[in-house]
């Protein structure tokens, strides 16, 4: 069986920026087992797979290890593969999601997804989430669906070096790390161990939680963060009640075909 397959630079103005994601349209839906093992391949943070399902598209997101609820980068990709490579001629798309109804539209910018928001709440931190954080000393701790660790400042965020291995038996998907911005509103970093991906590039869907933290911090509901990993990546955040509104550019980086 031969399959198309795109990987496309999410949250990137210029190639190898932003997060890469491989997009891989199907007619119809192949054994999960199959498209794991695709994911696994490819090797990169996210896989995502869609099928037209009447007006709209059903999309799944596999990292190399598993299924994840919500991923933000591919789902941008997802919509980038639609609009610019498959002809999707409506201004916006909705996906039919684990998380939901999910929709992206077209700006003269980039891209604009509809992502639910996320409240963290202060907690106790568990003491494996510190041994991971080394010498590290948080301002405060949070969860959503990430353990959340607000730093001091942006050079803390960029100086962790995390101890993956003590993270491997947190009962959340990774560990966001975030500082007030010196230059935006916020800086992030996104590590994920659990699921084979250590550091994350660029991580939209960790925004649906940082972003609705930092426009209550901040007092202001337009918020432009950026994630401080190798490649970097900025998402500009728009808070609207229990929505995020999160805008960013994607580059092809390239067309192929897989045999399965």
């Amino acid at each position: 069986m031969k399959l198309p397959l795109y990987q496309v630079d999410a949250f990137a103005s210029n190639p190898f920026e932003g997060n890469p994601a491989a997009v891989v349209p199907l007619n119809t839906w192949l054994e999960d087992d199959l498209l794991q093992k695709i994911a696994e391949e490819n090797n990169l943070s996210e896989t995502a797979f869609f099928v037209q399902h009447e007006e709209s598209f059903q999309l799944r997101w596999f990292t190399p290890m598993e299924e994840v609820d919500l991923c933000g980068h591919a789902t941008l990709a997802a919509a980038h593969v639609l609009f610019r490579h498959l002809g999707y001629a409506k201004a916006q798309v909705c996906f039919l999601t684990r998380s939901g109804s999910l929709y992206v539209r077209r700006t003269p910018q980039g891209y604009a997804m509809d992502f639910p928001a996320t409240e963290i709440d202060v907690i106790e931190a568990p003491e494996v989430l510190l041994k991971g954080l080394g010498n590290c000393k948080p301002r405060e701790v949070r969860a959503g669906f990430d353990y959340v660790v607000v730093l001091e400042n942006e050079a803390a965020v960029k100086a962790l070096v995390p101890d993956f291995s003590a993270w491997h038996s947190l009962d959340k998907r990774g560990v966001v790390v975030t500082a007030k911005g010196d230059k935006v509103d916020f800086v992030s970093r996104c590590f994920f161990p659990k699921l084979r991906v250590n550091e994350d590039p660029v991580t939209g869907s960790a925004h649906c939680e940082l972003a609705p933290f930092w426009a209550s911090f901040l007092d202001k509901t337009k918020l432009i963060g950026k994630q401080l990993s190798a490649r970097t990546g900025t998402v500009v955040c728009n808070v609207k009640e229990d929505k995020v509104i999160l805008s960013g550019q994607a580059i092809d980086y390239l067309k192929g075909e897989i045999s399965v």
